[in-house]
């Protein structure tokens, strides 16, 4: 009586837990179109010429950090110079690269060093030099030189040097459309009633897109089935989570690709850490926690627009690293900011937010995969009702294929990005195969995480990419 007793807690457990997850993803969903429809009917249509010209744009600092680009870094500079944005100045970070990287920089825009040296606001390794352009034409790039310390590092050393109100922190290697900053920026301008410490934007994958000097020229889908996926789970991420999320200001992560934040609030949050690979999310919650402190009415925004475009992983190995790191960096800000869980005194943040990434986002590839596993024992035993278990899976499965079908009809109802009917089936075939391969590996992928989290490792890993430069 009691081991039955124990087995319907365990099922029911992994039952509930499966339909909070479902029930999450609903109400995000809805909560995300209300946002889109709210965003598209206020700022969609703004003139972003207009604003440019507006007296009250704050000036922004790009910062953009650079190990070992020499392969696009001049490339990429030139488009980073040549984003639409009246007060703006790019600092590119060159972190202490082993190849000519910063020699390409000196020789393409004419740099030459400076006297100035920044005052260290934020912690960051030893500062070579300050470089700035003597031709006219790029008097906004400032270069700085600086010994190896990782992303992080390279940021604070960014903060440092930059002058502007608000930073933009970005990968040198993602192209930027050219209203993007603008874009980011208009929340800032335009809410009265908070203030907002940080933007976020649409991450769009470039892969197998057609590029030319440094712009988007034409949109098409991945060739590879991996990067099909992630096409897919970017949709859902952002335009259906985050979206969601920003409705009700409990946004916790802000993608380290493209970002849009309060320099004096990072600065008093003292900068990015370096104890972490997941600093873009730990510094959101940081900023965060300040202001639930200090009880300041503020707010985390986010901007439905496809505003960055970046190379996704094409290989299982390489992907793999990635989606290890992120969850190492989901546990660092779990850990690091585990006083908010549960603490009313950190309002939805605390008792909404917080708690939702704990459950949902770092423990259910764990429950899932104990799930499994505990499901193939009990039918092994005879435990186990074989119709409901497949009706279970069934259901599942159908779900997880709805989710993706309405982030594909919400693209497709706003930006519509791919106008392609192939590619638009293709995506169509991905969303019925996704659950079969590639989210069994992402599961797996965060339980590696785990264990090398467990085990004590620090590192990235090598994250290496063909260059979406070199595409059209």
């Amino acid at each position: 009586m009691t081991d039955f007793l124990v087995l319907n807690i365990i099922i029911t457990f992994f039952i509930v837990f499966a339909f909070g997850i479902m029930l999450s993803y609903l109400i995000l969903a809805l909560l995300s179109y209300m946002e889109i429809r709210k965003y598209i009917h206020a700022f969609g249509y703004v003139k972003s010429n207009l604003m440019l010209s507006s007296p009250i744009v704050p000036r922004v600092s790009i910062l953009a950090p650079a190990y070992n680009e020499a392969l696009n870094i001049v490339a990429n500079v030139r488009s980073l110079l040549s984003l639409q944005y009246t007060d703006m100045e790019l600092v590119i970070i060159n972190d202490g690269s082993k190849d000519n990287s910063m020699d390409l920089l000196i020789e393409a825009y004419k740099l030459e060093k400076t006297s100035f040296y920044p005052y260290e606001y934020v912690s960051c390794k030893k500062i070579k030099g300050v470089y700035r352009s003597v031709h006219p034409s790029f008097s906004s790039l400032v270069v700085v030189d600086k010994e190896n310390g990782g992303k992080s590092d390279a940021l604070n050393a960014g903060i440092n040097v930059s002058s502007g109100k608000l930073f933009a922190c970005i990968d040198v290697d993602c192209i930027l459309e050219p209203n993007s900053i603008i874009k980011m920026v208009i929340p800032f301008i335009r809410e009265r009633s908070k203030k907002i410490i940080a933007t976020g934007g649409v991450i769009r994958i470039a892969n197998d897109c057609v590029f030319k000097g440094g712009r988007l020229q034409k949109v098409r889908l991945p060739n590879s089935w991996i990067c099909r996926w992630q096409v897919l789970e970017y949709m859902r991420s952002f335009l259906l989570g985050r979206m969601g999320w920003a409705r009700v200001n409990g946004l916790l992560l802000i993608s380290g690709a493209f970002g849009l934040f309060n320099r004096k609030l990072a600065i008093e949050a003292g900068g990015y850490r370096h104890d972490t690979v997941g600093e873009d999310m730990e510094l959101v919650v940081r900023m965060r926690r300040i202001m639930e402190e200090k009880r300041i009415p503020y707010a985390v925004k986010f901007i439905p627009d496809p505003l960055c475009w970046t190379e996704a992983p094409s290989s299982w190995k390489i992907l793999g690293r990635q989606r290890n790191r992120w969850t190492r960096g989901t546990m660092d800000t779990l850990k690091f900011h585990r006083k908010m869980l549960f603490n009313p005194r950190y309002r939805f943040t605390g008792m909404v937010s917080f708690p939702y990434w704990l459950f949902f986002e770092w423990l259910a590839p764990i429950i899932e995969f104990l799930g499994i596993i505990i499901t193939i024992l009990l039918l092994v035993l005879g435990y186990v009702n074989v119709k409901f278990l497949i009706l279970t899976i069934i259901l599942v499965y159908s779900f997880a294929v709805m989710i993706s079908m309405y982030a594909l009809w919400t693209d497709q109802r706003t930006y519509m990005q791919y106008k392609d009917r192939g590619d638009q089936w293709r995506l169509i075939l991905a969303a019925f195969l996704e659950p079969f391969i590639y989210h069994p590996f992402l599961v797996w992928s965060a339980l590696k995480g785990n264990i090398d989290y467990f085990s004590g490792k620090k590192s990235w890993g090598t994250m290496t990419r063909r260059g979406i430069a070199k595409n059209g």
